[in-house]
């Protein structure tokens, strides 16, 4: 089921300034605070020495005012610099026109090794050793009644064991054509049933979806819902010139290990 949603709902869900959880995403870990701190005490070594290089000169007002504003900015660039980000990574989205509501089913769920990063480092002898860093990966193919399947790709936590196939899986749809012929991105998905979210970077506001959710299985889409043309709801296919990830073939639940989960 797909049921388009107006302009104003599909940025009440993904919203232009990052949500806590899109800027706790982006605050990472102390290794990336102490990086961005890092930066920040070199944008302000640099913004000193430029003042103090047109220490003298018909210049001189003019760059204390800029760069008295760039220190500013710099002491607290690690506090502000998730905030940005996160906008950004929204603003990809929110360049699609058009969106939907789209209710699935979960075609398939399995556990893959990612890698994820490669080290470099010199052995007691002077050999040069190269460590891959895998990560535990769960899949989760998500497809609907009219054929279209995508995957969606985020790091295992323990709450993706109650994921089951067959499971009702809801996400958003965007797309730049208002009937929605062509799917170009999803976000992340949530699975009711079990009340579990599969994403790596939250895009939706997860209340919001979720009452969007509720408000679609009580009342007849209208206002902010409306239904698409009956002639086009088998139009929408895969598209290579979208950057999502092809559907992947179906894996037969007799050749997935329960060790998966381990």
């Amino acid at each position: 089921m797909l049921v388009p949603l107006s302009r104003k709902k599909f940025e009440d869900l993904i919203p232009l300034v990052g949500t806590g959880a899109q800027y706790k995403y982006y605050w990472g870990k102390l290794s990336d605070v102490l990086r961005r701190v890092l930066i920040s005490i070199s944008a302000v070594a640099g913004a000193l020495l430029i003042r103090a290089f047109f220490a003298t000169g018909e210049l001189q007002d003019v760059v204390q005012a800029v760069t008295f504003f760039l220190i500013i900015l710099a002491l607290v660039y690690w506090l502000w610099s998730p905030a940005i980000q996160a906008a950004v990574r929204n603003a990809g989205y929110r360049r699609y026109k058009y969106a939907g509501f789209l209710r699935g089913e979960v075609l398939d769920v399995f556990v893959t090794d990612e890698l994820v990063g490669t080290e470099e480092s010199v052995n007691n002898r002077g050999e040069l050793v190269v460590t891959e860093n895998r990560e535990r990966r769960i899949n989760v193919v998500v497809g609907d009644e009219t054929g279209f399947e995508t995957r969606i790709q985020v790091p295992l936590k323990r709450e993706h064991q109650a994921i089951r196939v067959g499971d009702t899986a809801e996400m958003l749809a965007l797309s730049d054509r208002p009937d929605l012929g062509r799917i170009a991105k999803v976000s992340d998905i949530f699975v009711s049933r079990v009340g579990v979210w599969v994403s790596d970077y939250p895009y939706l506001r997860r209340d919001e979806f979720e009452a969007v959710s509720r408000q679609i299985n009580t009342i007849e889409p209208e206002d902010d819902y409306r239904e698409p043309p009956r002639s086009k709801r088998n139009e929408r296919r895969w598209d290579e010139e979208y950057d999502e990830p092809r559907p992947r073939k179906r894996i037969p639940k007799s050749n997935r290990r329960s060790s998966d989960w381990d």
